[in-house]
C-alpha cells in the first residue's frame, strides 16, 4: 500500500496491524506463534521435497494423516513436541527454522519499503 493511502485512512480512523495486534497477542505469545508456524511450514516443506505423503510422515511418527495435516495447519492443539518430532522426521533441524524466520523477516522488509 502505498505510503499516502495509508496516511489517508489512518487520518479517517482506520488502524493497521497483523492478526497478532488483533487479538491482542503479548509478545510471548506472539513468538510462540511464530515458532509453530515456521515448524509447519518447514515439516510440509520438506515432507513434500522429500516426497514423503501425510501418512507416511504420520507412520513415521506412530500417529495419524490427520493430525499430520493439523502440525502442518500449525493448529493451537498440536503439541510443539510433536510438530518438533514431525520435523525431524522429515529431515529437518532447528537451524532450519532460523532461516526461515530470517527470509521472512527480509521478505516483510522489502514489502515495507516505499514504492
Amino acid at each position: 500500500m502505498h505510503a499516502e493511502k495509508r496516511k489517508a485512512l489512518e487520518a479517517a480512523g482506520w488502524r493497521f496491524g497483523d492478526a497478532a495486534d488483533f487479538l491482542g497477542l503479548s509478545e510471548e505469545e506472539r513468538r510462540l506463534l511464530d515458532l509453530r508456524l515456521a515448524v509447519s511450514r518447514k515439516v510440509r516443506e520438506l515432507r513434500e521435497k522429500n516426497g514423503v505423503t501425510q501418512q507416511g510422515l504420520a507412520s513415521k511418527l506412530k500417529s495419524s494423516q490427520s493430525r499430520v495435516a493439523k502440525i502442518e495447519a500449525a493448529a493451537a492443539d498440536v503439541s510443539l513436541d510433536l510438530s518438533i518430532r514431525a520435523l525431524f522426521a522429515v529431515g529437518g533441524k532447528l537451524t532450519d527454522l532460523e532461516t526461515n524466520r530470517r527470509k521472512r523477516s527480509a521478505r516483510k522488509k522489502r514489502q515495507l519499503q516505499p514504492r
